[in-house]
């Protein structure tokens, strides 16, 4: 980060010198930080969408572009390339790793992979019909009870543990979670298996028969992993950072992640597209659908189209399609009437002027959406996934912000609007 020029502020009759820093890439910031302090005025922006929180080297993304990059690689060569686990250590450490680094992050994470005996009975706890997200947020912030040898966060090794820990075993607590919904056994982590396949394999195997992974299946899933491994400042990421701030335990601070993740404008939005899909029902209701969501008075809106940040096309959707029609060949699935709506709603998304001239293109959610049912998943599972793969982004983002030295506990300020002082009036005299 450099500061070379400075940016001046009028504000009631005075004016004031603020430092502009660059970064590597991407917009210049305002130094605000002293402001309150010379002024005695904030700034107002709600949602923070115009405000750095942070300095990170993690993740950038270039929405008008359409760029996202994880430590410089662009994620379409990552989702081509590499795999979750490789992906997973450039994202804590910075760098790619060599061979022998590799391996020895991969047997780590395998290490991990089995839960606490006990941490069965968190599940019987919950009615079978819980959704799984509930789920997750109680049982990984439970993981805190189970491991008090990686909850000092002043100790670099206890969190090297702690980061490698969670990696590992929020695929076999979200395994656990979707067995429990259905009845089933709990099946346990195998070593033998890559990650994506293990966390296959706890999902749809049964103790009575072997079941093999099939691998394209297993690559796509490697590859949802992948492209939601980390997005920069969302609110999930923004929520482990400011629960983290405070100093909580790094379990805690995931448990928070997750509980943000769960809205419907976040990581429900792969769920919401395929309520819409089922809405919509057929292909022939289509035009009906087209139009309500062309049409401004109707609060009807096409789900898994267009994106908060990127104004261009998701750089993570395009390799989502290419996966997306890789899985429905792999299942030979032709007729389903649910996924011919969501082919033919891609088809004119990409091709409509309307959609093309408000770049309202397919985003990642949209597809994995479709994949994660083909394979099996309920969508009430989709968020659940998101978590898991977006676990290292939210650890390495932990990670970060500790090891910041000028990292400070969040605390955003407010624009007032309440009352004044007043004087309390005695009840009899209301």
């Amino acid at each position: 980060m450099s500061t070379e020029k400075s940016a001046k502020l009028g504000s009631l009759d005075k004016e004031y010198d603020l430092p502009i820093h660059s970064g590597t890439v991407g917009p210049s910031v305002v130094d605000v930080s002293a402001l309150y302090g010379t002024s005695g005025q904030f700034t107002y922006d709600p949602g923070f969408t115009s405000t750095a929180s942070c300095k990170s080297s993690i993740t950038y993304i270039d929405g008008e572009q359409g760029i996202l990059l994880h430590r410089g690689y662009p994620i379409e060569q990552l989702a081509e390339h590499s795999t979750f686990l490789e992906t997973c250590y450039l994202l804590l450490n910075g760098e790619l790793p060599n061979t022998d680094e590799a391996q020895e992050f991969e047997n780590a994470i395998t290490q991990h992979t089995m839960l606490h005996e006990q941490m069965d009975r968190f599940f019987h706890g919950f009615r079978r019909d819980a959704h799984p997200m509930a789920i997750m947020v109680g049982v990984v912030g439970a993981l805190s009870a189970f491991y008090h040898d990686s909850t000092d966060i002043n100790d670099p090794e206890q969190r090297k543990i702690a980061s490698r820990r969670l990696i590992a075993k929020i695929p076999t607590i979200a395994a656990m979670a979707y067995k429990y919904s259905i009845g089933q056994p709990f099946v346990y982590p195998r070593n033998d298996l890559d990650f994506a396949s293990n966390f296959l394999h706890m999902c749809f195997s049964v103790p009575c028969e072997e079941m093999k992974v099939s691998p394209t299946l297993a690559r796509a899933m490697d590859k949802i992993f992948i492209l939601h491994a980390d997005h920069e400042q969302n609110a999930s990421a923004a929520t482990v950072r400011l629960a983290g701030s405070s100093g909580a335990n790094p379990f805690a601070c995931m448990a928070a992640g997750i509980a943000c993740l769960w809205g419907p404008a976040h990581g429900g939005a792969n769920e919401a597209a395929l309520e819409m899909l089922n809405e919509i029902g057929s292909v022939d209701r289509i035009p009906e659908y087209i139009n309500r969501a062309k049409d401004k008075n109707d609060e009807f809106r096409l789900m898994g189209f267009g994106h908060r940040v990127y104004k261009n096309y998701d750089p993570r959707a395009r390799v989502m399609q290419a996966t997306c029609h890789e899985v429905l060949k792999e299942l030979g699935i032709t007729d389903d009437p649910i996924l011919d709506v969501a082919m033919e709603l891609e088809r004119i998304a990409l091709n409509d002027d309307y959609f093309v001239e408000k770049k309202l293109y397919p985003n990642v959610d949209f597809y994995s959406g479709i994949i994660l049912k083909t394979m099996g998943f309920p969508t009430s599972m989709f968020t659940a996934l998101f978590a898991l793969a977006r676990t290292v982004g939210w650890v390495a983002q932990w990670n970060e912000m500790i090891e910041d030295p000028s990292q400070r506990i969040g605390r955003p300020r407010q624009l007032y609007i309440g009352h004044p002082a007043r004087d309390y009036t005695p009840i009899n005299k209301r």
